[in-house]
């Protein structure tokens, strides 16, 4: 494994975002030390425990020991009194505790280790990166507590007079920022940005109606910032969390494991390659893609997403005029797009991913 220097980039998604400890585990057993961290939401807490200089296993230990209290304590007086000015659902109380335990009264500018968190100003909707030149002189607690107030459940933080909330409203993935401040290839692991389809929307009410729409946001805006991929190789992790709720904690030692199975794959499957000079985004696979006529409708809703993938025939439906196509984690969402479900994509053993 080559050891020069790389980024990591750790995602939100509430409690499947404990899946970054078990990363943290995988890069130590690998001799990986990222350069830069760059975390958003729950990402953010977790890059913060390591730029504190906790080990992996400590993180754990102390990741088994949260319980629910610990984080999320409904604010009832507010929702009492403020009713729908309620600044958010949930007390800030218990989310300070836990991050001043794990990180104290440090500034940025006080940390060995260097850590970026990502989050947005409320008013203005501008990304702000703490940790970023000039912005290092503030406490990380509170860099870490807006990064993870996400709007509605947590109230935003006010730092330096101004409000802030989740960088996740702007991008959950920040893999554009990690290259533009490493400069380095860049590990990145998402536990937010899940496609699987759910059939349970409507049945267990207004938080998983809410969980899901974050989630195909967060999938639509990745899609958009790494689609013609020009910057310096990804990695992506990720780890198959999409089962478990954002507000579980009922299964911690499986979602760190599976960070831990996630990144060892990832690393053995594609380590080498991560700093080889080429931009791409990896892991890839070679597929073939095809699509069933009489399924068709003519929407064309796969040539508007992928135009050099597909045409219109001489029937007025759609047809695949580039079916060999070597895929990235982030393409081909023109597969469950298609509302005739009418595409197919399956492994193309004749050309292998070079």
């Amino acid at each position: 494994m080559d050891l020069r220097k790389f980024s990591l980039v750790l995602s939100g998604g509430g409690l499947k975002g404990l899946s970054h400890v078990g990363v943290f585990r995988a890069l130590e057993e690998h001799g990986m030390d990222p350069s830069l961290v760059v975390g958003s939401s729950m990402g953010s807490l977790i890059a913060a425990a390591w730029a504190a200089g906790l080990s992996a296993e400590q993180m754990g230990k102390g990741a088994a020991n949260v319980q629910r209290k610990d984080v999320f304590r409904v604010a009832h007086a507010d929702m009492a009194l403020r009713r729908m000015r309620a600044p958010g659902i949930y007390r800030r109380e218990p989310l300070e505790t836990l991050i001043n335990t794990i990180v104290g009264q440090l500034t940025f500018d006080q940390l060995s280790r260097r850590l970026v968190i990502n989050t947005v100003d409320i008013d203005s909707g501008m990304q702000v990166l703490w940790g970023t030149p000039g912005l290092t002189d503030v406490k990380v607690a509170d860099a870490v507590f807006a990064s993870c107030a996400l709007p509605g459940i947590f109230p935003p933080r006010e730092i330096r007079g101004r409000f802030y909330c989740d960088g996740a409203l702007v991008t959950n993935l920040p893999v554009r920022a990690a290259l533009a401040l490493g400069r380095a290839p860049v590990v990145a692991v998402d536990v937010g940005a899940t496609v699987d389809t759910r059939s349970d929307g409507k049945r267990v009410g207004f938080a998983s109606t809410y969980v899901r729409g974050l989630e195909i946001v967060m999938r639509t805006m990745l899609e958009g910032a790494t689609r013609h991929w020009h910057g310096h190789p990804v990695l992506l992790v990720d780890p198959r969390v999409e089962h478990v709720s954002m507000f579980s904690f009922d299964e911690t030692p499986e979602i760190i494991e599976e960070g831990y199975r996630a990144t060892m794959e990832a690393l053995d499957g594609y380590g080498d390659r991560l700093f080889e000079d080429r931009p791409a985004i990896y892991p890839q696979r070679a597929v073939t893609v095809t699509i069933d006529s009489a399924r068709c409708i003519g929407c064309g809703a796969c040539i508007m997403r992928a135009p050099g993938v597909f045409a219109y025939g001489p029937d007025g439906k759609a047809e695949v005029v580039a079916p060999h196509q070597v895929w990235s984690p982030f393409d081909g969402d023109y597969v469950p797009n298609c509302p005739a479900y009418a595409i197919t994509a399956r492994p193309d053993a004749e050309a292998p991913p070079d």
